[in-house]
């Protein structure tokens, strides 16, 4: 009797879970999702991964998410995002591969959930806000990094990921308006479309065909550290001045030895951070934090020798670490 008695009591149990199963599975869809788009796969999307986690920590009635395209590509990233609005995704924040070519597409996902850009703004299209760098500002200090490194003058080569990106375009033209009235030139920059071998190519490729090349510039965070490599690899580390975008460790490990001028880093995990938050305020009506012209700028920052392990202390402990 007693055992029929247990049996029942588990069967009791067992269906009351069932019940409940699909109200907790309700539940949690209630949650509205945040995504953080990126423009393709880089450890430089580390930090706003630590971003979207601590946003996450203080936001737990949203779902936070961090996703990366299987490649650098307009028509891949596109389709994440249109997955992702299929999913029910409530506001989308998104570093646009090639924001030129991508207006439609952009504008179909700003027509069905909250659409805000970071990294490489968009603005032709229905974007809420931009919240990240000023690019042009960035620019500008990459030059001062190359006018105090060269004072006689120079050639400079540059090397970035995605030559149609507004980021690496603004960067470009900063910098050549910085320069202007030097000796300095940047002659030519080379695109990878975030191809990490071909990257590292791009520099060899203009070691041989340019053997005059006094300064080489990475314009994205993972340029500098295969200018690095390509240098090391040729013997020619410390005799061309490099100038550095990001915080990649081997960039950092470059500036601190002396062997890369000095790095414009940006605050990734300040976009990622505040900008869930943004939109999280977006979503419930609360409009206050987009200015008017829908543009929110994290400043970028010269990091040189100097400043290496505060900086490098300061990104461990935004991470938790």
């Amino acid at each position: 009797m007693k055992q029929m008695k247990r049996k029942n009591a588990a069967l009791f149990f067992a269906g009351l879970m069932l019940s409940v199963a699909p109200m907790a599975a309700s539940h949690a869809a209630d949650k509205p999702t945040l995504a953080f788009v990126v423009n393709g796969a880089s450890d430089f999307w580390k930090a706003a991964e630590a971003g979207v986690k601590k946003a996450q920590g203080e936001m737990p009635d949203y779902t936070m998410e961090l996703k990366y395209p299987e490649q650098a590509a307009v028509a891949i990233q596109q389709r994440l995002m249109e997955d992702l609005v299929s999913a029910g995704v409530k506001g989308i924040m998104v570093s646009a591969v090639d924001p030129k070519t991508q207006t439609d597409g952009l504008n179909k996902i700003g027509s069905q959930t909250a659409l805000f850009t970071t990294d490489s703004d968009a603005p032709k299209t229905n974007r809420v806000a931009y919240i990240g760098s000023s690019n042009v500002d960035a620019g500008k200090q990459a030059a001062e990094i190359a006018k105090k490194a060269m004072p006689d003058g120079g050639k400079c080569m540059g090397f970035v990921g995605l030559l149609g990106a507004d980021n690496a375009r603004e960067r470009i033209e900063g910098m050549k308006e910085g320069l202007k009235g030097t000796k300095i030139e940047l002659v030519d920059v080379r695109g990878d479309d975030i191809d990490q071998t071909r990257a590292k190519k791009n520099v060899e490729d203009a070691l041989v065909a340019s053997p005059d090349l006094t300064c080489m510039v990475g314009f994205y965070s993972y340029n500098t550290p295969r200018i690095y490599e390509a240098l090391r690899d040729a013997g020619k580390l410390g005799q061309i001045t490099v100038v550095g975008f990001d915080d990649d460790p081997i960039t950092l490990g470059g500036v601190k030895e002396g062997t890369i001028a000095a790095t414009v880093v940006q605050q990734p995990f300040e976009w990622a951070y505040q900008g869930m938050k943004l939109m999280a305020a977006y979503l419930k009506g609360d409009k206050s934090g987009v200015p008017a012209d829908g543009l929110i700028i994290i400043p970028t920052v010269i990091i040189g020798k100097d400043d290496v392990d505060k900086y490098a202390a300061n990104l461990k402990a935004m991470a938790g670490k």
